[in-house]
């Protein structure tokens, strides 16, 4: 980071550190989940509410959490979430059954909410142009790695010491980031306007009544009432809450941020590629023990070139469409993904990782190295500072719903079981997905830098031209 001032330094610092917490807990869990489920028992149902009480939480409180950055200051909003984070950490660490399991992961996902849009918005608000570009893609590169290195080093923990282990990785990061955080000075304004609490509230509960019919659906089926009446319930509530952002003098999801054209599609992308993501994170995690019979720790390596490759390509793809604009990187990075997904097909009972699975890894690392940090730049950088937080948790909100409904939808993806079967049917999902992600891209971004728009304005109306 020798090309920034040292406040930017310090800046990109605490918002890698925070973010990193965040993005490790909700990747590391995967490779845990084969011996979570031998411990306490439950099966694939309770690996996917594992998985999805942590983002459910995550995924509708990080919208709440925007408007508490927004109004109260980014830094105080942060500290709050990173002491929240590591005291839930320890207490998912001690958990004894899987209801405990899994109501500890909800309080971690509550607490990791109010760390992602606060450690962003830190990066928009204080630098613009080419050089937030920059360090979007420095920060992208080290918590997409985050999210990669997450299964390597919750391997080693499953297979050396203990699963409980895994969810203790953050407290040393959460401990120097609190450090650095109260070194940092930032002329910060916050607005200290009302939050609406009750759109927090109908967006949680709408989003895990949603989720408790997709997963468990597949058991009872759609016939009974203990899922069809959820799903309904889940649907209405968030409806409402819908209808609340038209209405609120404090929309915690300003839908008029999706007439700005790059917003509005990006956030559409962003709904396709990171779907896929989580899919294939989960499946690889799961398979590669529980069917190619490798050990926890080899199954984390399975992702290492994926990580080498944000890390060499990520920052540099950020600066690149900071000069040439994020439409073309958005468009075949994606692409790119859904070529190295289809890679995994050759997967077979003769298993063999470097014929079947590390081409696919190298392929669909090239990909996302080309496609995150343009697509983070593309949707950031269409919305004005002043509105760099709430902007910041929505996007980040779409990324967590994503992978929060396809891993509630994991079973009937798969067709019940995650075999050799099920692991094609992942992947052929998965490079629809990104390929999707991709189309959406070509056809919506544009490229019109935030400082095109007016403080209250868009940029350009989505659909527009």
């Amino acid at each position: 980071m020798a090309t920034f001032a040292p406040l930017q330094r310090l800046v990109i610092a605490v918002a890698i550190l925070a973010s990193f917490v965040t993005f490790l807990d909700g990747t590391v869990v995967n490779v845990a989940l084969p011996a979570i489920s031998r411990d306490l028992g439950g099966g694939i149902i309770t690996q996917q509410w594992v998985v999805d009480a942590y983002l459910i939480t995550l995924s509708a409180l990080i919208l709440l959490a925007g408007s508490l950055s927004d109004a109260y200051g980014r830094v105080l909003v942060m500290r709050i979430g990173l002491i929240g984070f590591g005291v839930a950490s320890v207490a998912v660490a001690a958990s004894f059954d899987p209801l405990t399991l899994i109501v500890a992961r909800a309080v971690q996902g509550a607490a990791g909410a109010l760390l992602v849009p606060s450690s962003l918005a830190l990066i928009t608000a204080t630098m613009r142009g080419d050089v937030q570009s920059r360090a979007i893609g420095v920060w992208t590169a080290f918590t997409t790695a985050a999210q990669l290195v997450g299964p390597l080093l919750g391997g080693v923990f499953v297979d050396f010491l203990s699963w409980r282990f895994v969810f203790l990785i953050n407290v040393v990061p959460i401990a120097v980031t609190l450090v650095l955080l109260a070194r940092l000075r930032l002329p910060e304004h916050p607005r200290g306007t009302g939050v609406d609490w009750w759109s927090g509230a109908l967006c949680a509960l709408g989003l895990g009544a949603v989720v408790f019919a997709l997963i468990e659906q597949p058991v009872r089926g759609w016939g009974s009432p203990v899922i069809w009446a959820p799903g309904a319930v889940g649907l209405v509530l968030f409806a409402l809450f819908l209808v609340r952002q038209q209405r609120s003098s404090a929309p915690l999801m300003p839908l008029g941020l999706f007439r700005v054209r790059d917003f509005a599609w990006g956030n559409l992308a962003t709904l396709f590629v990171y779907a896929a993501l989580s899919l294939n994170g989960f499946v690889i995690g799961v398979y590669l023990q529980q069917g190619a019979g490798l050990p926890a720790t080899a199954a984390g390596l399975a992702s290492l070139p994926m990580t080498v490759l944000m890390i060499l390509v990520s920052s540099r793809a950020g600066a690149w469409a900071g000069r040439l604009g994020p439409r073309l990187f958005m468009t075949v990075g994606p692409l790119v993904m859904a070529a190295g997904a289809l890679l995994l097909l050759t997967v077979a009972e003769r298993f063999d990782y470097w014929w079947q699975v590390l081409p696919a890894m190298i392929v669909m690392g090239l990909g996302l190295s080309l496609t995150v940090a343009p697509l983070t730049a593309a949707i950031l950088g269409a919305i004005d500072e002043a509105r760099s937080g709430i902007a910041s948790a929505v996007n980040n909100a779409v990324a967590r719903v994503a992978g929060l409904l396809v891993v509630a939808m994991i079973s009937t993806i798969v067709g019940g079981t995650l075999d050799l079967a099920g692991f094609h049917s992942a992947a052929w999902v998965t490079a629809t997905l990104v390929a999707v992600g991709g189309i959406v891209s070509w056809i919506g971004i544009r490229g019109i830098p935030a400082d095109a728009a007016g403080a209250d304005g868009p940029a350009q109306p989505a659909g527009a031209g």
